[in-house]
């Protein structure tokens, strides 16, 4: 029997091309996905790696073998499979290892109208199917159709974010050899906006650097450019561009929870009093902000699944992870960088202010960013964490995702494993920089010693 155990992870399917992913797997995937979802089609899209349309087809071929039909969408962002996916109102796969390595692959899957497929809403199932073997089927074989939606998945952006009437800018964008350099140039097409691109060319081998911008190196080339140009802003994606980095005019990163502050505090101008999702890692920032314009902030665990479930579970009207995906009602509660980049933008040309100005008041705390530990013993050591700092006077925990405490002067850190390797990731924030380092040293010293 097939072990997928290490490929099958908690939000997608994710393993080395050859090693752990090859077309038989990825064509039994195909057929168990559609045996999940049922007809009468799925939506199929793929980014520029070089398995990736040979894994899309055989794909295809899984799901037409099961009597559905597959719509190939061909080269695509992952937000514009989501795109399809709401649109088309099909169940949807996208072949992307996101921001991993060139050897990498992998599937993300939804459901109709981009509703999400995780471990608890479908995976597993998928999984046991395959390992155990998909039944064959008996009727007719489905058929394969093609469609392009490049122009329709820019203007319905371009409907959410109107930038047409904003001062000229112009912004550095750094794709990353990923998806941004086949999106960005449709969505900004006849704009105020000079774009002045960065490793556009489609190249699932990452010749300039790995497409992951939360790494502070992977934006050193973003920073310098932004500088050299005297841009007003510059923007990097990841690989499949659903998740987007800012840096302001002076090349400075502008954190994740300050943009979803941002972006909250525009949603809530049009919509007063609306719910926004924040993970529980976000700066407590977020929900000070959110609620001072009136918004409800409600706070989720880490992921994807968790807050698109959240957000249909309040009616949200958006929804911000310290990970830089950013989640809309109108984009069918799924994730799009792109669209939280248009929102950047509009609030950056609709007045002569530059960026590190507008983001400096929704900035309000140091944070450490995410500090990853090896070690064997995760629980042992949460514990240990959990023994130190429990029993203090003023402290506060929960454990809603991990451990989360609170200190009495207002500090506080998360510790959380991760869901796929022997790490626990740590996130510090405080009133400033020396206060986070002196508590990164303090918790470090347990987790690691």
């Amino acid at each position: 029997m097939r072990d997928l155990s290490g490929i099958v992870k908690a939000y997608d399917v994710r393993g080395l091309v050859g090693e752990q992913l090859d077309t038989d797997v990825v064509r039994d995937l195909g057929a168990a996905f559609a045996r999940l979802v049922g007809g009468p089609a799925v939506v199929i899209g793929h980014d520029m790696r070089d398995s990736s349309p040979g894994f899309a087809a055989a794909f295809a071929e899984g799901v037409n073998a099961q009597g559905v039909d597959a719509v190939s969408i061909g080269l695509a962002s992952t937000d514009m499979l989501y795109f399809a996916s709401g649109k088309l109102n099909l169940p949807g796969a996208m072949f992307t290892a996101s921001h991993n390595p060139a050897a990498y692959n992998g599937i993300k899957l939804c459901r109709a109208g981009a509703a999400p497929v995780g471990q608890d809403s479908g995976l597993t199932e998928i999984r046991e199917m395959v390992e155990q073997g998909v039944p064959e089927f008996l009727g007719a074989r489905g058929s394969l159709s093609e469609r392009t939606l490049l122009v329709e998945y820019a203007a319905y952006l371009r409907d959410l974010v109107d930038l047409s009437g904003i001062r000229p800018l112009k912004i550095a964008v750094d794709a990353g050899n990923g998806m941004g350099g086949y999106t960005v140039p449709e969505v900004f097409n006849g704009l105020p906006i000079e774009v002045v691109p960065m490793y556009f060319e489609l190249d699932g081998n990452f010749p300039n650097h790995e497409a992951n911008p939360l790494d502070p190196k992977n934006i050193v080339d973003l920073q310098a450019k932004v500088r050299e140009i005297g841009a007003d802003a510059g923007i990097a994606f990841d690989g499949d561009a659903d998740r987007c980095f800012v840096v302001d005019a002076n090349g400075d990163p502008v954190s994740p929870s300050a943009i979803t502050a941002l972006v909250a505090v525009r949603e809530l101008a049009k919509e007063p009093g609306g719910t926004i999702i924040h993970n529980l890692i976000t700066s407590k920032g977020v929900p000070e902000i959110v609620a001072e314009h009136g918004g409800k902030p409600v706070r989720t665990r880490v992921g994807h699944s968790f807050i698109k479930q959240t957000m249909a579970e309040t009616g949200a009207i958006f929804g911000g992870e310290h990970s830089a995906h950013y989640y809309f009602r109108d984009f069918w509660r799924a994730d799009t960088g792109m669209l939280a980049a248009m929102h950047v933008l509009a609030a950056l040309g609709e007045q002569d202010k530059p960026l590190a100005e507008i983001t400096r008041e929704f900035a309000r705390y140091a944070a450490s960013g995410e500090i990853n530990s090896t070690v064997d013993d995760q629980a042992g050591r949460l514990a240990a964490i959990k023994a130190a700092y429990g029993g203090r006077d003023g402290v506060t925990l929960d454990e809603l995702d991990g451990l989360t405490i609170e200190l009495p002067d207002g500090a506080w850190f998360n510790l959380r494993a991760s869901n796929t390797e022997p790490l626990l990731r740590l996130n510090i924030e405080a009133k400033d920089a020396e206060a986070v380092a002196a508590l990164r040293d303090e918790v470090l010293a347990i987790v690691r010693g």
